[in-house]
């Protein structure tokens, strides 16, 4: 059984009190430019990063007494069939068929980065800054979890004040999105509502956690039109053809896991020293 999240973009204020609970559940730094700007309009320049796992995307739909404002809350979608896992040699990257987390395990990464070429949403991000570099993204709150009772649902889902965020079992959610969708119709003389007749990551790359509903077409928004076949078989391709089955690639796989550990037993040596 896996669980998700409906977004109603119908319900959505662009408010980003989800935005800012994500940074305080994960203690990630809010991001100050050093020279401000107006560029990117209300939404800014956010994107998602090493320091921002969630952001809310804002597009202008329509013009003169048609317009409105439209918006979608970006994060990672934890598919399905998550092409970042499948793309991932050491197994850094493993997605729970309990609570459908795709967690992230720096303690197994060597830093070859194909998760994020794997990612059809472009979702995993580097910490190019840092001297110690990992993979970073949203973790479901995965954290919070009691895995055995889930106890405690995304730190996002919990401040939305409009309730455009919902947590639950993902067959239950997608029922309700079709119910919503069906009702709205239904109250509509003209018979069309105030949806799109669409549940977008219901079926994209073979189903998504996140799911949304909205008055306007996803890709309207920005999100990628993607079919329903899952990308874990385009990475299982594209993997194929890397020689790493090899005994050349085995030794230089095997050289780079040992550096980047050499490096963490240095670093953190250096850490105890400070402390004491």
């Amino acid at each position: 059984m896996a669980y998700g999240v409906l977004f109603d973009g119908t319900r959505c204020i662009g408010c980003r009190a989800c935005s800012v609970a994500c940074k305080s559940w994960n203690e990630n730094p809010a991001v100050i430019e050093k020279t401000p700007s107006v560029e990117g309009g209300i939404q800014g320049k956010a994107v998602v990063s090493d320091k921002t796992f969630t952001f809310m995307r804002y597009k202008e739909i329509g013009e003169g007494d048609d317009f409105k404002w439209a918006f979608a809350k970006i994060q990672c979608m934890h598919c399905l069939k998550p092409g970042c896992e499948t793309a991932c040699i050491v197994g850094a990257l493993h997605r729970s068929s309990k609570t459908g987390a795709v967690t992230y395990d720096q303690s197994k990464c060597i830093g070859c980065r194909y998760c994020m070429v794997a990612c059809p949403f472009g979702i995993p991000t580097y910490q190019w800054e840092e001297r110690m570099p990992w993979i970073r993204k949203c973790t479901f709150c995965s954290n919070r979890w009691n895995e055995e009772e889930l106890d405690h649902v995304p730190a996002c889902v919990t401040a939305c004040p409009t309730r455009a965020l919902q947590f639950g079992e993902r067959d239950g959610l997608i029922a309700e999105a079709h119910r919503r969708i069906d009702e709205s119709k239904a109250a509509d003389p003209a018979g069309v509502g105030k949806y799109v007749d669409h549940v977008y990551g219901e079926k994209e790359v073979g189903g998504t956690a996140w799911m949304y509903i909205s008055s306007v077409d996803m890709t309207e928004l920005d999100m990628p039109k993607l079919s329903e076949e899952p990308v874990t078989k385009n990475a299982r391709t594209a993997m194929g053809t890397l020689p790493y089955y090899a005994t050349g690639m085995l030794i230089l796989m095997a050289s780079i896991y040992f550096v980047t550990k050499r490096k963490q037993k240095i670093a953190a040596g250096k850490h105890e020293e400070k402390k004491g």
